[in-house]
């Protein structure tokens, strides 16, 4: 029997609550498929995602290229951030930093998408995401740290250093409801992983042969199977659909679409691509890009040290130094404490020129400040204690070696030719005359005569005094005449006697008799 007439509702009307309840039908359908730890949650429907690729080697530059882009993502209101991951691994710091760093994002879900592969490093990184979803042929695991013996040859770390990194990955898979067991047997190469039930819940785990005999009750569990992939002498390795099925990772997909599907994602999934600026600090942490700068930097604080004033020197020297030391914080390797250290070398350096006459103690302070700044401003650590570490310490050294040489070469020919670069000797600023330049006004008619040079006031052999100090730039005192001088590339203190020993143009070059 059809109900009454006044019972039915309009076709009209019928079609509003369908369509209303359709995404709340759809958003209760969801799941994300597969065997892993969240294979039973509902997701509900994300408006707006997000992807971040993570591609080749993750170093510290990476990893604050994808600080960045979460940052982003997050401005932009993000519901969902998507890593997709393809990496062979990399920094051992930089990994477990990203793992951390996913696993602490409360604003967003976060899945961590490995179409090809995510070894070491990258896979280290995926456990910290809230699901982790693979292509059937990826290859996933294989943490185990290594490093490079003096023979080029690559060996496995040490056991106290697997332990610790063990600890570690132990504690961020927990946090994300993945077994400590498979996370751990990423880095043991001689730890089997179970999978037991028990007898009683019927309770299903993964569980290494320590944690089998640790229970309260070892017979109320029954072992079910031995995952093959680990012990032996092997890292946990796993292609894409065997991670699955042991509760490693959470579903499979073949492309973008398909994950889409999965997570319930609806619209369109808007890729963060990098932008000025990490193209500007991929560009500046360049080695050559970096002692380029130092060099440039460094010869401009020298002419500046050299013929003193706030100059078009010492601008350069602190723009060029600016960009060093901002570039590396963009890279994450550079924090206060070297920027302190350089400003320190400087204020020493300073001293050293205009308070304690003489290279001496302060000089050297400053140097080695510098120096050391710029060294660790290069590297994000400060005693290199791996392989890696050691290498990359290696190339800072070499780098700011390399500079120190250039620098060196170039302050030799700037000594010797200060007075006689023709833009260079007009843009350093002049100091004031002074009662002692016993300056005479001429005859009105004689305004108009040029300046006699200094070759007219002095000859090679003749002896005066500084009368300044030269460093190496100053003026001297030739009987009654100043004379802008420069010396041989020794420093003069002012009242020391000195010797004319060459006339070029208008350049006057002494020596400390």
């Amino acid at each position: 029997m059809s109900p009454p007439e006044e019972w039915r509702l309009p076709t009209g009307l019928l079609w509003l609550v369908w369509i209303l309840a359709t995404p709340l039908a759809v958003a209760d359908e969801v799941r994300v498929d597969g065997n892993g730890p969240k294979a039973d949650r509902q997701v509900s429907l994300y408006e707006r995602a997000v992807l971040i690729k993570v591609e080749g080697t993750i170093t510290p530059f990476l990893e604050q290229h994808v600080r960045r882009s979460l940052v982003r993502a997050r401005n932009r209101k993000a519901d969902i951030v998507i890593m997709e991951i393809d990496s062979p691994g990399g920094y051992l710091d930089s990994s477990l930093n990203l793992a951390n760093m996913m696993a602490k994002i409360d604003w967003a879900t976060t899945v961590a998408y490995v179409p090809n592969q995510a070894f070491s490093g990258a896979a280290i990184m995926s456990l910290g995401c809230q699901y982790i979803i693979l292509r059937p042929a990826a290859q996933f695991g294989d943490a185990g740290p290594i490093f490079q013996g003096e023979d080029a040859a690559f060996r496995h770390a040490p056991e106290k250093l697997r332990s610790a990194l063990a600890v570690q990955l132990r504690e961020i898979a927990s946090s994300q409801g993945r077994s400590p067991a498979l996370a751990e047997a990423m880095v043991d190469m001689n730890l089997k992983v179970f999978r037991v039930r028990n007898k009683q819940t019927g309770e299903e785990l993964m569980m290494t042969e320590r944690e089998l005999g640790g229970v309260e009750d070892p017979e109320q569990w029954e072992t079910i199977q031995r995952i093959a992939e680990t012990g032996d002498g092997r890292f946990l390795t796993l292609n894409g659909k065997r991670t699955v099925e042991i509760g490693l990772g959470d579903a499979l997909a073949d492309d973008l679409p398909s994950l889409k599907t999965h997570l319930g994602i609806v619209g369109d999934v808007e890729t963060i691509e990098r932008n000025k600026l990490d193209i500007a600090a991929l560009i500046l942490n360049h080695p050559v890009i970096t002692g380029l700068l130092v060099v440039v930097g460094l010869v401009a604080l020298f002419v500046e040290l050299s013929a003193p004033g706030i100059g078009v020197g010492g601008i350069i020297s602190a723009v060029c130094f600016m960009v060093f030391f901002w570039s590396r914080f963009l890279g994450g390797t550079a924090e206060w404490l070297e920027v302190i250290l350089f400003l320190g070398g400087l204020v020493c350096l300073a001293m050293e020129f205009f308070v304690i006459p003489g290279f001496g103690f302060a000089g050297v302070i400053g140097t080695l400040m510098m120096i050391s700044s710029v060294i660790l401003a290069s590297q994000s650590f400060i005693i290199p204690k791996t392989d890696r570490q050691i290498a990359d310490f290696r190339e800072s050294v070499i780098v700011a070696a390399t500079s120190g040489i250039v620098f060196a070469g170039a302050a030799v020919w700037v000594t010797r030719r200060i007075g006689r670069i023709p833009i260079l000797s007009q843009l350093a600023l002049q100091p004031p005359p002074t009662d002692d330049d016993n300056i005479e006004l001429g005859p009105v008619e004689d305004a108009t005569k040029p300046a006699q040079p200094n070759e007219l006031l002095v000859a090679v052999g003749d002896r005066g005094v500084a009368e300044s100090p030269l460093r190496p730039a100053g003026r001297a005192l030739f009987g009654d005449d100043y004379v802008d001088v420069v010396t041989d590339g020794t420093f003069i203190d002012a009242g020391d006697a000195v010797c004319v020993i060459e006339l070029s143009g208008n350049c006057v070059r002494v020596r400390k008799v």
